[in-house]
């Protein structure tokens, strides 16, 4: 993998306000081969290893879809400790506009590990970034990923797995439910090594009386054969 210094200057070097003019037009912004081939191969293979996780879910168990996933333990892998530490201050950035723009009176700190603190009081203390195994047949239904009180607006997923050669469907997917108007679907056309930054829950949008706030959720469409893995990056801690 990386080095600490090399993956997180990586993001760092992205063209953040072109990403932040994508999120404040669709909720969502596209990185594309965020990670090489060998990165995705070993985050996939941490799947089948006990060590790096505390606990794994059965998607049926919980009306939640089919499928599972599996939550990472403290301390998180090397790399996934510095996507969190390295997405954590530009999104911030981004999130205290959204927060001021929706009128909410919440600023996030400078730090990743300053914000934490802040879960860790509220008793939010169990990591969230979690690795994702779908396999045929198997499909994700539209949620929200808030785990207590306090939830970081923006969060991070990466497609671990070839649409095409590994896996076909399993499209990411995005709803987003506007005042007064249906709902509106997005697909999210993701390649391997792919991230996508988007909005967990609640995004402003401007209308012609100001901003307003829309809801959104996310999931992902029936995998039709094969089998894909996603790393997903959360920001805050759960209860």
């Amino acid at each position: 993998m990386t080095s600490t210094r090399s993956l997180v200057d990586l993001i760092s070097a992205l063209d953040w306000p072109a990403l932040a003019r994508q999120l404040d037009a669709d909720g969502h912004a596209l990185i594309p081969g965020l990670l090489d081939r060998a990165q995705c191969e070993t985050l996939r293979a941490l799947y089948d290893q006990n060590g790096p996780f505390r606990s794994r879910v059965v998607m049926a168990r919980h009306n939640f879809g089919l499928g599972e996933y599996r939550y990472f333990a403290y301390p998180l892998p090397a790399p996934l400790q510095e996507l969190r530490e390295g997405f954590y201050p530009p999104l911030r950035t981004i999130a205290n506009t959204w927060q001021e723009r929706m009128g909410t009176g919440i600023e996030y700190p400078p730090d990743h590990a300053s914000f934490l603190d802040q879960c860790h009081a509220g008793g939010q203390r169990r990591p969230t970034p979690l690795l994702l195994r779908y396999r045929a047949g198997d499909y994700n239904c539209l949620h929200q990923d808030l785990y207590g009180e306090l939830a970081f607006p923006l969060q991070v997923a990466i497609l671990l797995s070839q649409p095409g050669e590994e896996f076909a469907g399993g499209e990411f997917v995005l709803t987003e439910q506007r005042p007064r108007l249906q709902s509106r679907a997005t697909v999210v056309p993701l390649q391997h090594c792919d991230a996508v930054v988007f909005a967990v829950a609640q995004r402003p949008v401007r209308g012609v009386r100001g901003y307003h706030r829309v809801n959104l959720r996310h999931g992902v469409s029936r995998v039709q054969t094969g089998e894909r893995f996603t790393l997903g990056v959360i920001f805050h801690d759960a209860l």
